[in-house]
């Protein structure tokens, strides 16, 4: 999951949990958005803490000689 999915879980939970009033037999929308945002930052603290973890690799390139014939 990227940031990208993270933040829009996010949303579309805040969304749910916050803005929805409808009603609908045997799902709880607002249960439903907390666990939506709940996934939502959890991703996107996996998603940032695997981004810092690449970044803090030094890559050294090789050198491979040429063979003279």
């Amino acid at each position: 999951m990227g940031i990208g999915t993270s933040i829009l879980l996010i949303a579309v939970g805040a969304i749910l949990r916050f803005a929805v009033t409808t009603d609908i037999s045997g799902i709880e929308l607002s249960t439903v958005g907390v666990i939506l945002m709940v996934v939502g930052v959890l991703g996107l603290l996996i998603s940032l803490f695997l981004l810092s973890q690449r970044g803090d690799r030094v890559v050294e390139p090789r050198v491979r000689e040429r063979e003279r014939y």
